[in-house]
């Protein structure tokens, strides 16, 4: 297991710097297509499928998709982070001039709709790889008038502002614990919590980014251990005090790279 680096908060802009600096881990790109929702100012795309809640304070802002059903994976897909341009190659009509890619972060599902074709409104039935984009996001590569666009995306590594934050909801022997902020490959793939008084307890994808436990650990300090779908395993030792209450979030100072 990689030792995850701490984060003290000069280090920690020096590294989202040379980050933003470097080039993006590039896998092959594909195609799709792209429209936008939420408004000018995005504000409805708060809340969505993956349990972000208000994106303008858990720190995803405006640069967020909804996804279709295939590229959201019932909800593994949540907080990963997709490079998306307008693929004037395959039709400019719509595409702004001069624009470089944008980045968002997968907040949110677009759900089927079967009673449209696929091709004429029923943009996130299946098969379709489609991103209905922020507002915002999305008048950066394409023209308003223009609704949908054809895109080129790929998978891109996340960077995030400070460390990973668990959110407690839920009742004593049903935890849900949104796991946010991640770094990295953006997106868990498993997670373990235990108390201070018991025993490691794996727990499972309820909805979304919410992972839920089954034991009682009301009352102790919590650790989780978390793996990405990047494979990196980080230990969060204690992030959570005793004093914990549901509906608190706890941010760590420990954060993914991979």
């Amino acid at each position: 297991m990689a030792t995850p680096r701490r984060l003290p908060p000069a280090v920690f802009f020096l590294a989202v710097v040379a980050l933003l600096a470097a080039p993006a881990a590039v896998a092959a790109w594909s195609r799709g297509t792209a429209t936008f929702y939420g408004g000018s100012d995005a504000s409805g795309t708060m809340g969505g499928a993956c349990g972000y809640g208000n994106l303008y304070t858990t720190g995803y802002g405006t640069a967020t998709t909804a996804l279709s059903q295939v590229l959201f994976s019932g909800g593994a897909s949540c907080g990963q982070c997709f490079q998306i341009a307008c693929d004037s190659q395959t039709d400019g009509r719509w595409c702004r001039p001069g624009a470089g890619p944008v980045t968002v972060t997968a907040t949110n599902l677009c759900p089927p709709n079967y009673a449209l074709p696929s091709n004429n409104g029923g943009w996130c039935n299946p098969p379709r790889a489609h991103f209905d984009m922020a507002q915002p996001a999305w008048v950066k590569i394409g023209v308003y008038q223009g609704g949908i666009i054809p895109v080129l995306y790929q998978r891109v590594a996340c960077v995030r502002q400070g460390g990973v934050r668990f959110t407690i909801t839920g009742f004593n022997y049903y935890e849900l614990v949104l796991i946010s902020n991640v770094g990295g490959s953006g997106s868990v793939a498993s997670a373990w919590v235990q108390g201070t008084s018991t025993n490691r307890v794996p727990m499972s994808r309820n909805w979304g980014a919410n992972w839920q436990s089954l034991a009682g650990i009301a009352g102790q300090a919590l650790t989780f251990g978390v793996t990405t779908t990047g494979g990196q395993y980080i230990v969060f030792q204690n992030v959570v005090p005793v004093n914990w209450a549901f509906g608190m979030s706890f941010m760590s100072n420990l954060q993914f790279s991979y």
